[in-house]
């Protein structure tokens, strides 16, 4: 076998500013702190999951218990890539795509979030268009979704900027108070895919764990 058995790790994808791969366990151990520092205020809801609520050392075990969790329970069938964001080599975020039956329904959901001291400087639009890039030239994705709670500014102006059209929303009960989230979408028409520059290394090996491709029995196999 050449290349790493687990051809993901072998991924990259880079913006002008950013390297997005698999995250490490160092990298992991690295966006504990950037996490721990803030990524947003903490009575602020923005993720349907309020992670960033949690007391220490409680934060940092189930920080690092989801990624490596996302790893264990990855099929072709559903999946969840998060991607550590890198700026000069140092993490800075995670963007995250992941899919349901890509095979057969080419669609992909993305979410994000970036240290607070890196927010505004357009780095959350680099990271996005990477993912974009991976869906519609690499996998070959019909459509990408995405949402945001109601009054996420920034969150609404990213999606605005690469192509996203509102579709829908949804109401939801986080907390034990009412949240509307705003739903949008992003086509092979709507997106913009010149706003941002992206190279993709590595895709090729993976594209068979996405859903893009059949894999033989000594391919795949579950125990």
């Amino acid at each position: 076998m050449s290349g790493h058995p687990w051809p993901l790790f072998d991924l990259r994808i880079r913006t002008p500013r950013l390297e997005l791969r698999l995250p490490t366990d160092e990298d992991l151990l690295r966006l504990v702190g950037v996490a721990s520092a803030g990524v947003v205020d903490r009575d602020r809801t923005v993720f349907l999951v309020p992670w960033h609520k949690l007391p220490s050392p409680a934060f940092e075990r189930q920080f690092l218990l989801h990624w490596w969790g996302n790893r264990g329970r990855w099929s072709p069938e559903a999946w969840s890539l998060g991607l550590v964001a890198r700026k000069d080599g140092c993490p800075i975020g995670i963007q995250e795509v992941m899919a349901r039956d890509f095979a057969i329904k080419r669609v992909v959901i993305s979410g994000s979030w970036l240290g607070r001291e890196f927010q505004g400087q357009g780095l959350g639009t680099e990271a996005r268009a990477a993912i974009l890039a991976l869906a519609f030239d690499g996998l070959g994705a019909d459509a990408a979704e995405s949402g945001y709670f109601e009054g996420n500014a920034a969150s609404a102006r990213v999606s605005e900027k690469l192509g996203y059209r509102i579709w829908g929303n949804e109401v939801l009960a986080i907390e034990g108070k009412r949240e509307l989230e705003i739903k949008v979408r992003c086509t092979r028409e709507t997106w913009r895919r010149d706003l941002v520059p992206v190279t993709i290394e590595g895709l090729e090996p993976c594209l068979k764990l996405f859903g893009v491709g059949d894999l033989g029995p000594d391919e795949w196999a579950t125990l």
